[in-house]
């Protein structure tokens, strides 16, 4: 069996995550906007302007010393530490000090002080050890330094507390990005669910909301449920007149045999006509097949097991061979009836259209592998297979390639019916050419676990 090519899928974003990530860019694109104009009206004048303020503080203090006397300027000092927090103390050549110049706006303040109080100023944000805002300045010859408390300017110029500022806000823009988003597209992946629903034959379960309070989603949802209830009400009315002809014609059939077998005296002429009333008969129980409704019962099933079953039928025939290579420990999830029609309908098929022109004798091959939760069931024949524009309809009711295949003398129902079948189990079915012949019927069906399996059989009703 040649090996499965899985084709990768584009990469894809759901209506959601994309409708998330532009609300967020647009949130984070606005919040870093604000701040950048904030920080050019707002922040960094009032810098500069706090700047201005404690050189003038530094000039009046410098200005009040220097036209104070020894006694009034201990006064003076003791003042400005006790009212103001300013404390003045005498520099001395061997301090040791950290320059107040760590970020963009420490040396814009800094520059700003020192151009207003002149070149020998210095601005430091320590001194011996202790934290401040120091300001180094002389008094006739004099060295001092002015401390101020560092809360004065820590509020503007704190990176920390912008930073957790800013990651407050963000992830505020990213929640409420994400609510957003799915509260947009809320409408539309319920919409997406009733039409899968709907899909697979559920046209009465998947109702949509007709209360909502958004007109456009309303008038969307009024209109796809009437949809489905008319695709409820064609659909049982197919079944049903499928079903009720299919059942009439058996009566007159059954008397139409019956006279054959007794009015017709030549042998052979009766033996084909009995024929062509079997082919009849059989095209009967495929409408019968296709109209019945769709009701299954789920369980864990040996696939090995009805493998065999399905292909005992076909072992005595001399036009056909069917090799199984499936694991016999394998197990599927799905309906054992319906495996079974799937089966037998796939082998009837290969037999009919899948015989080799060399020899006359359909040869087919049946293999099952896992991967993944999944079991995928090959059915392959090595007749002359069918041309690549007629796969996509194979499964199309009444659809028969006849430029194809040969014996089309069926009613057009027997791949409509497997896939049906499958489909109602949960799984799909893939058409497709083999690369050395013949046409491979892969079914995908879930597999069956102990876990599973222990829960007894579960039901999918229409």
């Amino acid at each position: 069996m040649e090996p499965e090519v899985e084709a990768r899928a584009p990469l894809a974003f759901s209506l959601f995550w994309r409708t998330f990530f532009l609300l967020a860019l647009l949130l984070l694109g606005t919040t870093v906007g604000w701040y950048q104009m904030f920080r050019a009206l707002e922040y960094e004048p009032r810098v500069i302007g706090n700047a201005r303020q404690i050189a003038s503080l530094v000039n009046l203090s410098r200005a009040a010393l220097i036209h104070s006397d020894a006694i009034a300027r201990v006064s003076l000092i003791k003042t400005l530490a006790e009212q103001e927090k300013v404390r003045i103390a005498p520099r001395e050549p061997g301090d040791r000090f950290e320059l107040f110049n760590q970020t963009v706006l420490e040396r814009r303040m800094s520059g700003e002080i020192v151009a207003r109080l002149g070149l020998g100023t210095v601005v430091a944000s320590r001194v011996n050890g202790e934290e401040g805002l120091w300001v180094g300045f002389s008094i006739e010859g004099d060295s001092y330094w002015l401390l101020m408390d560092r809360s004065r300017i820590g509020t503007l110029l704190s990176g920390s507390a912008w930073l957790l500022w800013l990651a407050t806000l963000g992830a505020a823009s990213l929640l409420g990005a994400a609510l957003l988003a799915g509260y947009i597209n809320r409408p539309l992946r319920q919409l997406s669910n009733a039409a899968a629903r709907v899909r697979e034959g559920d046209y009465l379960e998947g109702r949509l909301d007709e209360t909502t309070r958004a007109r456009e989603i309303r008038a969307v949802n009024i209109g796809f449920n009437r949809m489905a209830e008319e695709l409820s009400r064609i659909e049982q009315e197919r079944a049903e007149m499928l079903a009720g002809i299919s059942h009439d014609l058996r009566t007159p059939l059954a008397r139409l045999r019956l006279e054959t077998e007794m009015s017709v005296p030549d042998a052979e002429a009766r033996e084909h006509m009995v024929a062509d009333i079997a082919q009849v008969d059989t095209i009967i129980d495929k409408f019968l097949d296709y109209a019945r409704p769709d009701h299954v019962s789920l369980q864990a099933l040996p696939l090995a097991a009805l493998a065999q079953a399905a292909a005992q039928p076909f072992a005595s025939r001399e036009d056909m061979q069917v090799q199984i290579d499936v694991p016999p420990e394998l197990r599927v999830m799905g309906d054992e009836v319906e495996l079974s029609r799937v089966l037998a309908n796939l082998l009837e098929n290969a037999r009919r259209y899948g015989k080799s022109a060399d020899s006359g004798i359909a040869r087919v091959r049946i293999a099952a592998t896992a991967r993944d939760q999944w079991v995928t069931l090959r059915v392959r024949d090595h007749g002359p297979g069918v041309p690549e524009e007629q796969l996509a309809v194979l499964t199309r009711p009444f659809f028969r390639g006849d430029t194809a295949r040969t014996e089309a003398t069926g009613a057009g129902l027997g791949l409509s019916i497997v896939a049906k079948m499958v489909r109602h189990m949960g799984g799909e079915l893939n058409l497709t050419n083999s690369p050395s012949g013949g046409l491979m019927a892969v079914i995908r069906l879930p597999q069956a676990s102990d876990r599973r399996a222990d829960h007894g059989s579960l039901r999918k009703r229409r």
